[in-house]
């Protein structure tokens, strides 16, 4: 959109969002999934009994393939002040055969609720098929720095080491969370399917001469053709609206899982350790050059607190639906439902695109550590002079004054930590220096950490990027706009 545009431009869409979610929520592709619902219910109807001719059937089939005439459609709502029957009209143009057929005893809420449910089905995918690549790129980062010592933080306070690719572990494991969550939801999506005016199927019902069973047949029928194989066995007017706050609540666990991640990488770059990738000519800040700021973990955060927010937005819809149905709930679904889905997949796009760029700093990565590591040594020390017969109670005193000195030597100047050299002057330890920095090694503290990252990966990882990479064919990287 050019700037001077004077129409506002959505930020997911003009620079958030990848263009296969756009187009999901597209109005092209919301007006061909009604199409599709008026074919598959004329299609039923006609197996059924109904008079629809061949015809009629055969020219809706076609119209579905046609392009949307946008400005005839907005004539015709302008006309009837309703986007349902617009779309009407402007099928029976396209298909005259079926002109007086179409939307035979069907609602509104019959092609809006619907689609609406295969919109949140195929965008639901999509997320999956996201969620899906970041975690193969995470794995790959995972198993490669499986065995490299950092430091751990606690309070984001020293604390005992990990590894770098045990690290990753716990980014993929919400990420393992939020497919199954996913997985969950797609399986259980259900289809409206053709209920009526306010849920009875009374219009089906006269349709078909009061045979109940032909009226079932023709709901089982059009959710099949629509691609689903579970069905509402009630509804009011609408699906129940506690679909789309279930649905939203997902995308918002995904938002929980980016967020953590996009923290802890924006902790990360503070301590200089772990880098978001960073182009040749981008600039980090306008006012100090050297700025390496960690853009994409924050947009990445920033995204997920939105889809976090809008969750709130269909659980209060659904709580205050009344009765049957009101219509309270259509201009903020409009809003919310594919605004979470398109921030969602925004946040995705950039951890793909992070994640298959970061930059571990492998030797500020060590001296991070091992400044810190003599204070989580001394436990090896007692133990060591412990086994050589030392007073544990002195040991354990004269460490503490040590460890002080030391400490208090860091701050004060910032020198680095020196205990090792303090108790290795010390006479009651009896320890030499090459002892003491055997007892510091970083692979000493690292417990299991690398054999926990093989076998998260081979048992937990491997087995779901198995099962879901021939469901989740996604084209070649969305291009990030920072």
């Amino acid at each position: 959109m050019a700037l001077t545009s004077d129409r506002y431009p959505h930020p997911l869409i003009e620079r958030y969002a990848s263009s296969g979610m756009v187009r999901l929520f597209s109005p092209a592709y919301r007006y061909r999934v009604w199409r599709q619902l008026w074919l598959a219910l004329a299609e039923g109807q006609r197996e059924l009994g109904i008079d629809i001719s061949a015809a009629a059937v055969a020219e809706l089939r076609a119209a579905v393939e046609q392009p949307i005439d946008f400005e005839a459609a907005a004539e015709y709502e302008r006309r009837f002040r309703h986007d349902v029957m617009a779309h009407v009209h402007l099928l029976g143009d396209a298909a005259p055969a079926a002109r007086g057929q179409v939307h035979l005893g069907a609602t509104s809420a019959f092609v809006g609720d619907n689609a609406d449910l295969v919109l949140h089905r195929e965008a639901m995918r999509l997320i999956r098929a996201r969620l899906t690549r970041c975690v193969d790129l995470l794995a790959a980062f995972a198993r490669r720095y499986r065995g490299v010592p950092t430091l751990g933080y606690t309070h984001f306070q020293p604390a005992q080491p990990t590894t770098v690719g045990k690290r990753a572990t716990l980014w993929i494991q919400d990420l393992l969370l939020d497919l199954e969550d996913v997985e969950l939801r797609l399986e259980a999506l259900r289809f409206r399917g053709v209920k009526g005016t306010t849920g009875t199927q009374a219009s089906f019902l006269q349709l078909f001469d009061g045979d109940h069973a032909k009226v079932e047949a023709l709901d089982r029928l059009v959710a099949e053709k629509m691609g689903f194989t579970r069905r509402f066995p009630v509804t009011g007017q609408t699906y129940p609206r506690k679909v789309d706050a279930q649905l939203l609540g997902t995308l918002a666990g995904i938002a929980v899982s980016t967020s953590k991640l996009g923290n802890d990488l924006r902790l990360l770059a503070h301590l200089r350790e772990v880098e978001e990738p960073f182009e040749a000519e981008q600039i980090g800040s306008s006012a100090m050059p050297y700025k390496r700021n960690p853009m994409r973990a924050e947009r990445i955060c920033a995204l997920s607190r939105h889809v976090i927010a809008l969750s709130q937005d269909p659980a209060y819809t659904a709580a205050t639906q009344w009765l049957e149905r009101t219509l309270d709930d259509s201009a903020n679904r409009r809003l919310s439902i594919p605004d979470a889905y398109l921030a969602t997949d925004a946040s995705l796009v950039l951890v793909e695109n992070v994640a298959d760029g970061l930059i571990v700093n492998e030797e500020v990565v060590a001296a991070n550590l091992l400044r810190e590591l003599p204070f989580m040594a001394t436990e090896s020390v007692l133990m060591e002079c412990a086994r050589r017969g030392g007073d544990r109670q002195l040991l354990h005193e004269r460490i503490r004054v040590h460890s002080h000195e030391a400490a208090n030597a860091m701050k004060a100047g910032g020198a680095s930590n020196d205990l090792m050299e303090r108790i290795a002057g010390d006479e009651a330890f009896g320890l030499d220096p090459d002892v003491l920095a055997a007892l510091a090694t970083p692979e000493r503290f690292i417990g299991r950490a690398p054999e926990q990252v093989d076998a998260f990966l081979s048992d937990w990882v491997t087995p779901v990027l198995q099962r879901l990479r021939a469901k989740s064919t996604l084209a070649e990287p969305d291009d990030v706009r920072v």
